[in-house]
Order: structure tokens, then sequence, then C-alpha cells
């Protein structure tokens, strides 16, 4: 065929499909051409069905397509300014919407979505966290302990009571009310006559639930 000739035609179909024609004229297949190119015929296939992203890179593609045309006959460079064009068209078409679509699966506005929408959940799961704890404030009776003094001890007349209570709860001992501590820890002297005694402390909540220590002890 003329270079004329063959100039024109390539312009009007694809290059791969006019590498598969030119095959096909001369009568071999696949395999031929790949024994005598020592290209691997999957990859000829590739080539003459215009899927570049099957070959090893776009340097490989371009080496493949020259030799592939070389030994059909057809001029090298012609072919490499086809190529070229084509697969650029072909990169601008297959690569770019895949690009384009993980730019918006990531987009800005989606991860702040996202963001808002965590946040959101968050707020809501420490939201139930509250009212839990609050319902369960209520519902049951306040925490308590003492540390101060210790069961059947023996103190002077002015006795020390400390302990531990919920920090909602209010605390009386012996019915006189104890301020508690921002984490519910309390101190309270009071001061009794000689003998023994029991101590009353009590924490009560809100709805009425209690919970109740005593403490025998002898004053001197």
């Amino acid at each position: 065929m003329a270079y004329g000739q063959w100039k024109i035609n390539i312009g009007m179909v694809p290059l791969s499909q006019r590498l598969h024609n030119e095959r096909l004229l001369k009568k071999l297949s696949i395999e031929d051409a790949a024994a005598a190119t020592k290209i691997k015929p999957r990859f000829l296939a590739a080539i003459e069905r215009g899927e570049y992203n099957k070959l090893p890179s776009p340097a490989y593609a371009q080496g493949f397509v020259r030799n592939y045309a070389s030994f059909l006959g057809l001029p090298k460079s012609e072919v490499t300014a086809f190529f070229r064009r084509e697969f650029d068209m072909y990169r601008a078409v297959k690569v770019l919407p895949d690009s384009f679509a993980k730019r918006q699966a990531f987009s800005p506005i989606r991860i702040r979505l996202q963001q808002s929408l965590l946040i959101l959940v968050l707020l809501f799961i420490l939201f139930l966290g509250y009212l839990g704890f609050q319902y369960r404030s209520l519902l049951f009776a306040p925490s308590l302990s003492l540390t101060s003094p210790k069961q059947g001890s023996t103190t002077s007349q002015d006795v020390t009571i400390a302990g531990n209570a919920d920090s909602n709860a209010t605390v009386s001992v012996n019915n006189q009310t104890v301020p508690l501590n921002p984490d519910g820890g309390f101190t309270k002297t009071i001061t009794l006559f000689p003998g023994k005694t029991t101590i009353t402390i009590k924490a009560k909540n809100r709805i009425g639930r209690e919970t109740v220590i005593t403490r025998d002890i002898t004053v001197k």
C-alpha cells in the first residue's frame, strides 16, 4: 500500500483497528505476530482492541506499537504520531472520569457533611449518657462511704466524720447537713458527750432515696 494512501486510510479508522486489519491482510495470526515481534500475544491483542491500559506502561505501549507497525510494514513515524493522539484521547476518556469520580467521592462538601453527621451522633450519644446518669442517680440510692471514724473506735469528744458521697446527694451527720466538695468528699467535726454513742450518716437524692451508714463509737 502506498504511504499516502495508508495515511488517508488510517485517518479514517482508529490506529488499533488499522493494525488489526493490516495483520489480517497479511494472513497472520496473533501468535505469528507475537513470535516475530517478541511481544506477548495478549499485549498485541490489547493493542488491536485499543485497550492501552492493559499494557505495562505508556512507554512500553508506544514501543510495542512502533515495533508492531514496523513488522506489518507500516511507517513507524506516522504510526507513532497517530498512536500519541489516540492514546491521549484514550486517557482523556478513560482516566479522567475515574479521577473525577474519586475527587467527587472525597469532595470537601461530602467530608464536611460526614464530619457534621459524626458530631451529631456523638452529641446524641453523650446526651443519652447524661440522661442515663441522671436517671440512675434518681432511681438508685446514692453512693456513700466513710473513712472516719472506724466502727467500734474510741475517740475524744471532738469527733471528725469524713467520707465521700454522690456529689448530687444531700449528706447529713446526726441530722446536721454537711457541705460536699465538688468531687463528693466531705468532712464534719462534731462534739459528743463521753460514753458509747452512735453516729448516723445519711446521703439522700432528690426523690428521697437514701443510703445510711452508722458508726458505734466510744467517746472518752
